[in-house]
């Protein structure tokens, strides 16, 4: 029999990337969003757009905070459910702490309930390297547990690893959490840094730049990304783990730029402007962890990927940018 899915946020960059992923390979695809207004309905509705009316898809416009609809439209058997779900961006969590903990904190436990009702023994969260925040030891090794976040994204991604053992412990459902790494590729989020960039260096505007451009960045191409949570879906050594997925290099602000530079063939222009609050100085993914148990390898140069994106970006045109 085929394998059933449930995967949140499957409208998103990451999920839609996941959900072809799985259509693909004969899933039974469960795909639930709720086309969060922090960006243009329309850009998730041309993520969704080549597999929403697949035989084997059934799409649900759901809130995972709204618990009477996830039980009268979701529960159903599941052999895994991804949940990428969340309230995104380090800087925005600043402005609505709030808001981060009812959907990041509140909506997950949601989904460990409906995980636990539907009998599900495989459930795979997307953490994020956000959550080792101002830890000085590089590269990070989720076997540190010195986590130090300075944003409520960073921290209300915790609480969701933390609820993830609560549940394992309780109701024998295997827990896999896999802190992201700067993902980045086609789909991307359009206030993230290389989308807007490529956005802007592209129609000759100026590029906010915060701080020096000495920050460094552990980019992992969206394909990458995919292969790990594919191989976290299948893991089944043990009960609860939490997996660094990354690429085990680091590029800074500045080479991020100049990399853009030279794809585009294009200067940017700078604006600078003061580091924010919330930012880290570096992110570095030990990913030891997650070659061992998930045989994962990150394949694409940082440069291949910028390239991939800004072929993406010329196939789709202008496109609506974040309210």
């Amino acid at each position: 029999m085929a394998k059933r899915a449930l995967i949140t946020g499957g409208a998103g960059f990451i999920g839609s990337h996941l959900s072809e992923r799985l259509i693909s390979e004969g899933y039974h695809l469960t795909i639930i969003d709720n086309f969060d207004p922090y960006y243009d309905r329309l850009i998730k509705e041309r993520n969704l757009s080549g597999f929403i009316n697949h035989p084997n898809v059934k799409f649900v416009e759901c809130d995972i905070r709204d618990w009477d609809k996830m039980e009268a439209e979701l529960i159903a058997p599941y052999d895994v459910i991804v949940h990428i779900a969340a309230k995104a961006g380090v800087r925005p969590s600043i402005k609505a702490p709030r808001a981060y903990q009812e959907v990041n904190v509140n909506g997950t436990q949601n989904m460990m309930e409906l995980a636990k009702i539907c009998k599900t023994k495989q459930f795979v969260f997307a953490s994020s390297s956000s959550v080792y925040g101002v830890n000085p030891n590089m590269p990070w090794n989720e076997e540190d547990h010195v986590l130090r976040p300075i944003s409520p994204y960073a921290s209300s991604k915790i609480s969701g690893e933390l609820l993830g053992h609560v549940y394992s412990k309780l109701n024998d459902m295997r827990f896999i959490a896999l802190r992201f790494f700067t993902v980045y590729g086609p789909r991307q989020r359009p206030d993230l840094a290389i989308h807007k960039f490529i956005k802007k260096i592209s129609n000759n505007e100026p590029i906010p730049v915060y701080g020096d451009g000495s920050t460094e960045r552990d980019y992992t191409f969206v394909k990458d990304i995919v292969n790990g949570v594919r191989a976290a879906m299948d893991y089944d050594k043990s009960m609860f783990e939490v997996i660094n997925l990354g690429n085990h290099q680091t590029v800074s602000l500045s080479g991020m730029i100049e990399t853009i530079e030279d794809v585009l063939g294009k200067k940017a222009i700078i604006d600078r402007q003061p580091e924010q609050p919330g930012d880290v100085r570096k992110t570095y993914a030990d990913i030891t962890k997650a070659r061992t148990l998930l045989n994962y390898q990150p394949q694409t140069k940082f440069v291949d990927g910028i390239r991939a994106f800004v072929k993406w970006k010329e196939s789709i045109g202008e496109e609506s940018t974040i309210n």
